[in-house]
């Protein structure tokens, strides 16, 4: 199976991602792009966008930019920094590897609304659980 197809799959089949809106729009070999529509589910009882989902979608944005390489990545680390608030709109995320090692990669994330405002930025460790591609079963 090669990486595409590898990719297509595992975001295909990712239940977490599409439970909470999460979409994927673009990856290129050390990149990746989703987005999330803000909905009454994202929001916290404030009214603005939870800090879970402002998460997952830089979650997401640097999984997938790890797995670019066809092997199979977990998060291991990460460190975030919330910076802007919002309640509505569609929102960006995006990712990029700074470093890609045998075990680990790295990878920077951002969120951004819809106006292009910087809501909060992210570096992800990514564990990697191969040395080789390859796609969990659908068991």
């Amino acid at each position: 199976m090669s990486n595409s197809s590898s990719q297509d799959f595992l975001i295909e089949h990712n239940e977490f991602m599409k439970h909470n809106g999460v979409s994927v729009v673009a990856v290129t070999s050390d990149t990746a792009k989703t987005t999330l529509t803000v909905a009454p589910q994202s929001l916290n009882p404030y009214g603005i966008v939870h800090g879970g989902a402002l998460f997952t979608l830089m979650d997401v944005a640097a999984g997938v930019a790890a797995r670019a390489d066809g092997r199979r990545y977990v998060t291991l680390d990460s460190s975030v920094h919330f910076l802007k608030s919002v309640g509505r709109g569609l929102l960006y995320g995006t990712a990029s590897v700074v470093h890609r090692g045998r075990s680990v990669c790295v990878v920077d994330t951002e969120v951004t609304a819809q106006e292009g405002v910087l809501l909060c930025r992210g570096s992800f460790t990514m564990f990697c659980l191969n040395d080789t591609a390859d796609v969990p079963s659908q068991g």
